[in-house]
């Protein structure tokens, strides 16, 4: 589809004909000066731009004290985010010579408007705008008049929009987008199948439907009730693609796309690969470890191979390394010192596209019949989007199986055991002949890695291939495209090919419906014989374990003891929820701890509130306490048992760390019921009733998600935490975004959960609303514990003083108090008078003064706000 017209334009049409020039307002700019680590200081400014109808964007501009022109760089912001999420990556492009502008696209951060989900007319002209006013800015390089030197880059719908920009102004130079889509309609359609999971988290991130712009939201509740996306709904998506200006995007393009993304998997940046080098144009393809579904998205990496490709095309420095054509992320296993995944990076002088060095596997298996349910209910289950997909994803890299095939919902064939290690680097595919009783037939295809014990089995990156088989009611064969992956199969294991009729992240038909499946060909897997991986240096260890393997043996001979891999179970610590002892974590690259030497224990019962400023390591400490990452030294407890990745006691956990992804068109209830069928548990655990009874929902529970207020959706994220009761809740932020009565509701939900003997963990920034809620206190500061205690013994420790009196003290008595030796100030409060003590005060002798002036004292008491004791523990570094 054709959306610009020919000859060429720099801009869609519409705005030349308005003439709309960006507008920046008035006063709104203010500038920062940012420090940088190495080279030069760094300067931002933002200010609030006026585009076309009206909108505006909140941009940050970022510029670096150096001499000369330079070259520009826009970059975007992932859905749902804003331009504080790239600001980092910013500062480091500006240290490096580059102006750089960020912005919140519409409809997010300080932005106004609608989403467009990159609206041709919208969010695309946006981008057109913001080059003009890139022109027009001092020390930014210029082609030509009014077009500067630029590139694009950003992740998800940043990178959208920046293979968007490059197709719609020829002015961009360069891009270098990261796991994004080429053809939305396919990502979310694909093959005819709702993405429905992942679809409704789009709409839930955005804020609900009518934060979109009409048409969008009309077309997601159509499709969303139907569950069979229409040609209407696919031509809305695909004219906000980059595929429909494949022809011209021609510019050097870094393809960065995740290996763990049900969201937007390898195959989008292959359609992408293949466009934009039949253009012409130089194109390198880097396949990361993570991805929209979790795992390490190697941020340090690829910011350094961004910049490295902008160096090369955009300052055309000819020694830039931009890397191979093609790259890969390989797990190699787990680091035996810290759980962590080792990964390993390979590497071919072209991209092999998802079907080089195919090696045919035979297949074994009778014709099968199979159901689907109706309703299709229950569903297999493979990536969870929004709802633990990451955990999965990561745990299928390291060999562990973690999906569900109900028995009857689905068909297997087999291969025999191969007979050498197998690299799978691309799409395998397969044809099968598929019969159903009614006309079409939707099935859900995916291979194994099937132990040799055949009792394990692998999903590689928890990736399923949905497609409908129209015209199935007379039988029809269908060649079968699975999704690409980069997966080792080990000698003696086997390939499994099931075709599923149900999966927990699509829709698929209500109405019941048998099927029937047998092979028309074995199963093409493709292998990339031209990638090769990396030789990995001997570690030191290898030279000293010897000797150490000798001095270790000599030390179990004369103690007698074995060390484990996970410590014992603690049986004192068996009914204390938690115990943090000498905590520590360094993240590679960093120049400080995050956390350091941090102990403090939470009892049965407890509200505890974790308090620190920005950077102090709160978040650190959740992550490695919910097992995300490990910690570098000492050790968490949770109930006497030592907290590791997978740790069976983190069962008894519960965690609202980020809004929860709801499907908005079911209800509350069903959301619950939904999640907690995914986690494989039994029904009778989750506890749903005494969870939803405590969260307080009342009858909202049967009412559209999409009808809830900010308030409603935090109460149902938290009792989707509480699902199954679990003994410690650890809730992070969980306030954010709610009105003063909102707030409240949620202070009483927290307590009511641990007026039952359980105990809450709160991270927030509200301290009035801590100190409400909280029974004790656990404040930080650069990564060390600053205090630990019960409220009351935090906040009445300080230096300010309630003298209570009979009468009202006038404002001459309040005066003559602070006049005296010892008192820094002393203000008339409703209960009496607020006395704060300097160094040399104290309350005897204050309390004798008072006599002396006859103020009418009936009590004298420590008095101080939580967020006095805060900014008195922490020097006033929030």
């Amino acid at each position: 589809m054709d959306l610009r017209p020919r000859g060429l334009l720099r801009r869609p049409r519409r705005l030349l004909a308005a003439g709309a020039a960006v507008a920046v307002l008035a006063a709104a700019g203010t500038w920062t000066a940012v420090a940088a680590e190495d080279g030069p200081a760094v300067r931002r400014t933002d200010r609030l731009l006026s585009v076309a109808d009206g909108v505006r964007l909140d941009t940050s501009y970022f510029t670096a004290s150096t001499a000369g022109d330079r070259p520009a760089v826009l970059l975007g912001h992932g859905f749902g985010g804003s331009k504080d999420d790239v600001r980092e990556q910013a500062e480091e492009l500006a240290a490096d010579g580059y102006a750089v502008l960020t912005w919140s696209a519409r409809g997010f951060g300080e932005s106004t408007g609608k989403v467009g989900l990159n609206d041709p007319e919208g969010e695309v002209a946006d981008v057109s705008e913001l080059i003009d006013w890139l022109a027009e800015q001092p020390g930014v390089r210029l082609d030509k008049a009014g077009d500067p030197r630029v590139g694009m880059a950003g992740a998800s719908y940043g990178g959208a929009i920046s293979l968007l920009g490059a197709g719609y102004d020829d002015r961009v130079d360069a891009i270098a987008p990261a796991i994004t889509y080429w053809n939305l309609a396919d990502a979310l359609f694909p093959d005819g199948v709702f993405k429905k999971l992942w679809a409704g988290i789009f709409v839930n991130t955005a804020g609900g439907c009518d934060r979109f712009e009409e048409r969008l939201c009309r077309m997601y509740d159509r499709v969303a009730e139907s569950g069979v996306p229409d040609d209407a709904a696919r031509a809305l998506l695909e004219e906000r693609s980059p595929s429909a200006v494949a022809d011209r995007i021609d510019v050097p393009t870094l393809l960065v796309q995740g290996q763990t993304d049900s969201l937007f998997p390898l195959g989008q940046a292959d359609q992408a690969a293949k466009a934009i080098e039949a253009n012409g144009a130089p194109v390198a393809v880097d396949w990361i470890a993570g991805g929209h579904d979790g795992g390490d998205l190697e941020g340090d990496r690829v910011r350094a191979r961004v910049q490295a490709w902008f160096d090369r095309y955009l300052k055309d420095d000819t020694s830039a390394d931009t890397g191979p054509a093609f790259r890969v992320t390989r797990t190699g296993g787990v680091d035996s010192t810290d759980g962590e995944a080792q990964l390993r990076g390979a590497s071919g002088d072209s991209y092999p596209g998802l079907e080089s060095g195919a090696r045919d596997i035979a297949l074994t298996g009778r014709e099968q019949s199979f159901t689907n349910p109706a309703g299709a209910s229950p569903p297999a289950v493979s990536a969870l989007p929004g709802l633990g997909g990451g955990g999965l994803a990561q745990l299928s890299s390291l060999g562990v199986g973690v999906s569900l095939d109900f028995p009857g919902q689905y068909a297997r064939f087999d291969s025999a055991p191969v007979t050498d290690d197998l690299r799978v680097t691309g799409s395998p595919t397969v044809t099968v002949h598929v019969e159903s009783t009614s006309e079409d037939a939707v099935l859900f295809a995916k291979v194994y890695d099937v132990g040799a014990d055949g009792t394990q089995q692998v999903l590689p990156a928890q990736l399923v291939a949905p497609l409908r088989v129209t015209g199935a009611g007379s039988g029809k064969d269908v060649t079968i495209t699975l999704p690409a992956v980069d997966h080792e199969i080990d000698k003696g294991h086997r390939l499994r090919l099931v075709l599923a009729s149900t999966d927990l992240g699509y829709a698929s038909p209500a109405a019941p419906a048998t099927y029937k499946v047998s092979l028309r060909s074995g199963l093409a897997v493709p292998t990339a014989p031209g990638v090769s991986t990396a030789a990995a240096p001997l570690p030191a260890w290898v030279w000293w374990l010897p000797l150490a393997g000798v001095l270790a043996a000599a030390a179990l001979l004369l103690t007698a003891r074995r060390r484990t891999a996970a410590p014992a179970p603690d049986p004192e610590l068996a009914e204390v929820p938690l115990r943090i002892t000498e905590l520590s974590k360094k993240y590679a690259g960093g120049d400080r701890y995050s956390v350091r030497d941090l102990s403090f224990t939470v009892d049965r019962g407890q509200v505890l509130g974790l308090l620190g400023p920005n950077g102090a390591g709160k978040t650190t400490t959740l992550r490695m306490l919910m097992g995300l990452i490990r910690p570098d030294g000492g050790e968490i407890r949770v109930f006497g048992h030592a907290i590791r990745p997978g740790a069976p006691v983190l069962s008894r956990v519960g965690a609202f760390v980020e809004g929860a992804g709801f499907l908005p068109h079911l209800s509350g209830r069903e959301n619950l019921e939904l999640y907690w069928a995914a986690t494989g548990r039994p029904a009778e655990d989750a506890h749903l009733d005494e969870a939803l009874e405590i969260a307080g929902l009342g009858d909202a529970l049967s009412r559209a998600v999409r009808t809830y207020s900010q308030g409603m959706r935090q109460r149902l994220a938290i009792a989707q935490a509480m699902l199954g009761l679990p003994d410690l809740l650890i809730l992070d932020e969980p306030t954010n975004g709610l009105d003063p009565p909102q707030i409240r509701e949620m202070r009483e939900v927290m307590i009511r959960y641990a007026a039952a003997g359980r105990t809450v963990i709160v991270s927030s920034h509200l301290l009035s609303e801590v100190e409400q809620t909280c029974t004790h206190l656990v404040v930080m500061d650069r990564g060390q514990l600053v205090q630990a205690g019960p409220v009351g013994e935090i906040v009445g420790s300080g230096d300010t003083l309630l003298v209570g009196t009979a009468e009202p003290v006038e404002e001459p008595v309040a005066e003559k108090v602070a006049a005296l030796p010892g008192i820094a100030s002393a203000v008339p409060a409703d209960d009496g008078l607020l006395v704060r003590l300097d160094a040399d005060g104290s309350a005897e002798r204050l309390i004798a003064e008072l006599v002396r002036l006859e103020v009418p004292v009936r009590s004298v008491g420590p008095h101080r706000r939580l967020e006095d004791a805060f900014l008195t523990l922490i020097g006033g570094s929030a």
